[in-house]
């Protein structure tokens, strides 16, 4: 069946589950006292379920407005967004406001809530009480809690069909970018077809793949690639929750093993985590011969992450060919470039220096070389690399903003019209219209796109541009204690510029030993960027703050370091940025703590 024939998707789902009634959608590894437990949801059963859920949410007339959904069960999850596809609601997929304890996943839940203005939240047994407790807390708002896998809940027989057209919206994507105002990506039936048709595409999925994820259903790659793309092919997916991965990276990939995965993938963080915390025996017992696609996004992708995976996990019959780099974001619904299914990522050695210049140039036999992992070539969209600041498009070869045209690309932000003007509609040389400015900065060289690093985090010291990611790769190189720890490259005006790296130990107690991974630190980034290093704060595990998606939120982290909120184990900072991030010690009567030698920096 041609999936072009259908102008949204809730015709597409209709369709899947008269012809697959009985047919597994996802299967859902629920963590238990005993281990996981498996629960399968059919796709016959999917659609009874979503009909009895749009029967309740049209009783409330919420055709075209926004519904949250908080679940901790993905089988749960599937059926109250097919719930809001059948009533002509827009899904908005949230996390658990309460989540793992996490203050700022209650925030972001909150301003989600207070941006939407939804009058409904839907959730599951299991998470009611919390969402019901969060809900009582936000004295605002008037949203009322709906527990949809109760059965007197909807009438599936009473449930009317809606007419949905190709422009409607289908569901808010909320992008992490700072937690107290996240902004909601507003993607319709036209957009999220086209990008699962670019999916399909790029990846060459068929109905026979299985998908195997562990990203949660509120994260972009997790929602479109690993829960709606099976859907769009007929196939299905496996699901572990994000809290099993994390602490246990193993029951992913055992997983991948049971269910015959063949598609499923994260940010280039959970390969290291994998490399890491999987043991030799444990990879001994695993297969992951099926396992043709491991895709790579959402964050900067290392070449030392790929080829880490790939020699750790060979003698489980892993393919290095099976690692696929891939680049997209939520403003595209998901996917805008990748490489060619079962062939060898791309990777080139630049010249460090040059790409400080904006220019990609190969590295000479004296320069020192920056290796970039190719995200591939575009699919169904016109990229362009574009000057920022004259929105001219640059020659070949130079580094610029990453702009982008396409049927994926969304039409804007939920109710914020400024921002969608400035982010959706960039004209490039006052001709050509309606591009999405995504903030990346790239290079497309023989037509593989190679991604730099973010415009508005680029540290600019002495004229050149440094990338903070590779600034915070390099420094958990100096130490054991810092190999499983975040770091948060930034720079403040203190005069000049300044770097400033915080960055996460552990397993390090005295200040002795602190000190020689701060030098250390220092003496690297001196070496390996000529920047000055003066500024080194050794912070606990978790103080770097990160997205849902695990994404390093460095803007927020400077606030918080020029705010007083960050605060070192360990701290080296030069007098100029102490006096601008620690200067209210000084004016309120904040304990000082007394420097330890007399170089040019005042060590805290």
């Amino acid at each position: 069946m041609s999936e072009s024939r259908f102008a949204t998707f809730t015709e597409l789902l209709r369709a899947r589950t008269a012809e697959l009634a009985d047919e597994d959608v996802h299967v859902f590894l629920r963590d238990t006292a005993d281990g996981p437990v498996a629960e399968h949801l059919t796709y016959g059963e999917l659609d009874r379920e979503a009909r009895r859920i749009a029967a309740c949410l049209q009783s409330y007339g919420v055709a075209e407005q926004p519904v949250l959904l908080a679940y901790s069960s993905t089988v749960e999850f599937l059926k109250g967004f097919a719930g809001c596809l059948y009533a002509g609601a827009v899904a908005v997929p949230v996390p658990l406001p309460g989540e793992a304890g996490r203050d700022k996943r209650l925030n972001r839940t909150t301003a989600v809530l207070k941006d939407t203005g939804a009058a409904i939240v839907l959730t599951e047994t299991d998470a009611a009480p919390e969402v019901a407790l969060w809900l009582a807390r936000n004295t605002r708002s008037t949203a009322e809690c709906l527990v949809t896998d109760v059965p007197g809940i909807g009438d599936p027989e009473v449930w009317r069909p809606v007419a949905a057209r190709a422009d409607d919206l289908v569901f808010l994507q909320y992008t992490s970018g700072s937690v107290s105002e996240p902004r909601g990506v507003t993607v319709s039936h036209r957009n999220l077809l086209a990008n699962q048709a670019s999916l399909q595409k790029l990846l060459h999925t068929t109905r026979e793949d299985v998908f195997g994820s562990w990203l949660p259903y509120f994260h972009d790659m997790g929602l479109v690639a690993h829960l709606l793309h099976p859907v769009y092919l007929g196939s299905h997916s496996v699901q572990v929750t994000p809290l099993s991965f994390v602490k246990r990276p193993l029951r992913w990939l055992q997983a991948i093993d049971e269910y015959g995965v063949t598609v499923g993938g994260g940010p280039n963080f959970c390969y290291d985590l994998c490399v890491h915390r999987v043991k030799d025996e444990q990879i001994a017992a695993l297969d992951l011969s099926r396992w043709r696609l491991a895709l790579n996004g959402a964050e900067p992708v290392r070449a030392e992450s790929l080829d880490a995976f790939a020699e750790r996990f060979a003698p489980a019959g892993f393919r290095p060919e099976a690692l696929r780099p891939c680049y997209g974001l939520a403003e595209a619904t998901l996917v805008v470039s990748g490489g060619e299914p079962g062939t060898p990522y791309v990777r080139r050695e630049f010249d460090r220096a040059e790409l400080e210049q904006d220019r990609a140039a190969a590295t000479g036999a004296e320069s020192r070389g920056r290796t970039l992992v190719g995200c591939g070539v575009p699919v169904d969209a016109d990229v362009r690399i574009v000057d920022p600041l004259t929105h001219h498009e640059m020659p070949p070869g130079a580094v610029g903003e990453i702009w982008i045209r396409g049927y994926g690309v969304a039409r804007g932000y939920w109710r914020r019209p400024t921002e969608t003007v400035r982010t959706f509609r960039a004209s490039l040389n006052d001709e050509e219209s309606n591009f999405l400015r995504t903030g990346d900065l790239g290079v497309l060289v023989d037509g593989e796109l190679f991604v730099t690093g973010r415009l508005k985090e680029v540290i600019i010291i002495n004229g050149r541009n440094v990338y903070p990611q590779d600034v915070e790769w390099a420094a958990r190189t100096v130490s054991p204690a810092l190999t499983f720890g975040a770091g948060a490259a930034f720079s403040v005006d203190a005069g000049r510029e300044h770097l400033v790296l915080v960055q996460e130990v552990r397993g390090v107690a005295n200040s002795a030993e602190l000190r020689t991974v701060a030098q250390k630190i220092q003496a690297l980034i001196g070496q390996e960027f000529e920047i000055p290093a003066g500024n080194v704060l050794l912070v606990r595990p978790g103080a770097v703050r990160r997205t849902s998606s695990g994404k390093v939120q460095r803007t927020l982290m400077r606030t918080l370091f020029l705010d007083g909120v960050v605060r070192g184990e360990y701290e080296v900072l030069t007098p100029d940025v102490w006096a601008l991030a620690r200067a209210e010690d000084v004016l309120f009567g904040g304990d000082l703590l007394r420097p330890e030698g007399a170089d040019g920096g005042r060590r805290w």
